[in-house]
């Protein structure tokens, strides 16, 4: 009989300067820097055979080893930090420090390998999209707190509107760039099926098409989880728990389809459902993330089934 394989599994720490990787929890947590050139040697390190590698996503400070990981052959798994939050202190651990955040990373692995989900890379159109996008957030908002924060200053308002004005400029070419991209990228249908939509401009249609072309999702529940809009429900006995948003995706992607929601109710294809959500209750803040997600829906059976938006009243 053959001797299965056996996987080895480590854990990593991410930091901006250091990677602390944990391969046995009995030995040595090692610590290399985040170069290029040390996780190359690294990984050439590495035992044959099976390797899953676990790390917590950042910002952008694991993106260097989970593409070299990736590329050289390896399984990557992406934690959430939450959820390693919430399991350091299921299992009572007092300390956190790299070291033992490395180790509490390998112990995740090694008990809920089978029930994570494997990473890919993302497309360069994606990263590229998604880099534009989130750039664009930074520059609204920079230029409401500008326009809030001149508006008290008469003496200085002129320049302010002027300094306004060319962040707009900015934000223009954004824009361009982001249409550019999609069409280069060959996804100028989804947009175009996108922009069809009441509430759905340029930015909100790129970015729905963008997080369309992420992963291979099975079905609208599986997008929406995605984009963070699934709801966590919390049941005990007969307590019914306060219905929440998990909340798990990116948060411009769900402010851009709120604001979304908010332009939709200004047609009768969505002021009729709105307003029923709201006899029946709801708040408004709750009425338009329902809109919110339903848009969402509707966007992804469109680019899903390569079809046309016919309006109707809903």
């Amino acid at each position: 009989m053959a001797i299965p394989v056996q996987t080895t599994f480590i854990g990593v720490d991410v930091s901006k300067e250091y990677l602390d990787i944990c391969s046995d929890p009995e030995g040595p947590v090692a610590r290399i820097s985040n170069k290029p050139r040390d996780i190359n040697h690294w990984l050439k390190s590495l035992p044959a055979g099976p390797i899953a590698i676990a790390l917590e996503a950042t910002s952008t400070y694991h993106l260097e080893l989970a593409v070299r990981a990736h590329k050289a052959g390896h399984t990557v798994y992406l934690l959430d930090g939450y959820r390693l939050s919430r399991y350091r202190d299921s299992i009572a651990q007092r300390a956190k420090t790299d070291a033992a955040d490395a180790r509490l990373i390998h112990r995740y692995l090694v008990h809920e390998h089978s029930a994570l989900r494997p990473w890919n890379p993302p497309s360069k159109a994606y990263s590229r999209l998604q880099t534009l996008l989130r750039r664009r957030a930074v520059l609204v908002k920079a230029r409401t707190a500008l326009r809030q924060s001149f508006a008290a200053l008469p003496e200085l308002r002129r320049a302010g509107k002027a300094l306004v004005k060319q962040i707009s400029a900015l934000d223009r070419r954004i824009v361009q760039q982001l249409v550019k991209t999609l069409s280069e990228a060959g996804w100028d249908d989804h947009y175009r099926r996108c922009q069809a939509i009441e509430g759905f401009g340029e930015i909100v249609s790129a970015a729905v098409v963008t997080a369309f072309h992420r992963g291979n999702f099975k079905n609208s529940d599986a997008f929406i989880a995605f984009l963070g809009l699934d709801v966590r429900v919390r049941d005990s006995g007969k307590a019914r728990g306060k219905r929440k948003l998990s909340k798990k995706g990116d948060p411009e992607m769900r402010r851009l389809l709120y604001l979304a929601a908010m332009g939709a109710i200004k047609y009768d294809t969505w002021q009729a459902l709105y307003q029923r959500y709201l006899d029946r209750g709801y708040a408004k803040t709750q009425a338009l993330v329902i809109i919110a997600r339903k848009l969402a829906r509707l966007a992804f059976a469109l680019m899903k089934n390569q079809e046309e938006y016919r309006p109707r009243v809903v």
